[in-house]
């Protein structure tokens, strides 16, 4: 697996693997930038920006393995446990906590909000099992008493509207412009 030591390599694992779609109409790379322009125009803070661009990267470095050859197996590989590992060396727990906590978030408003299940994609709906399906109500309340548990709700809430495949689709370079604008 990459190591992410810089935003080139970051950019570099999006050159190699964003043009893959995990089960969405739009590619990563599209995912990402259409996630990250959903936090920018609710004035969402920088880190929360680069949160929503990065979340689903950890779905890149299985896409990674894959290729390499290393096996695979058929269950929930924890995308969000490898993105926000990767990036803890680039980025702190502002950044890193909702990447981490945004599966656990679309469980949380499955059991909470009773519209929100309704809305979620096909894709979604079908991770949605292996992820746990909704939360219990104790695991409601033991995820409402983790720090940052708000900023991975708005962040699940981008994740969902950001699979328009009626947009234009975004470019590589796109993601490196909104990258290299949130770490300055």
């Amino acid at each position: 697996m990459t190591a992410l030591t810089s935003l080139d390599d970051i950019v570099s694992l999006y050159e190699r693997f964003g043009h893959h779609t995990y089960d969405e109409a739009v590619s990563q790379v599209t995912h990402g930038v259409q996630c990250a322009k959903c936090a920018v125009r609710d004035g969402a803070p920088v880190h929360m920006v680069l949160a929503a661009l990065l979340h689903d990267i950890g779905h890149l470095l299985e896409i990674e393995q894959r290729e390499s050859g290393v096996p695979v197996r058929d269950v929930d590989m924890r995308h969000q446990d490898k993105g926000a590992d990767a990036l803890a060396s680039l980025f702190g727990p502002k950044v890193t906590s909702p990447v981490r906590m945004h599966v656990e978030a679309k469980r949380y408003l499955c059991a909470t909000d009773a519209s929100y299940a309704t809305k979620l994609s096909t894709a979604s709906i079908a991770s949605l099992a292996l992820q746990g399906g909704p939360m219990s109500e104790d695991e409601c309340t033991a995820f409402r008493s983790r720090t940052g548990w708000e900023d991975s709700v708005r962040l699940r809430r981008w994740d969902d509207e950001g699979k328009h495949e009626d947009e234009p689709a975004a470019t590589v370079a796109d993601l490196r412009r909104l990258l290299e604008s949130g770490v300055r």
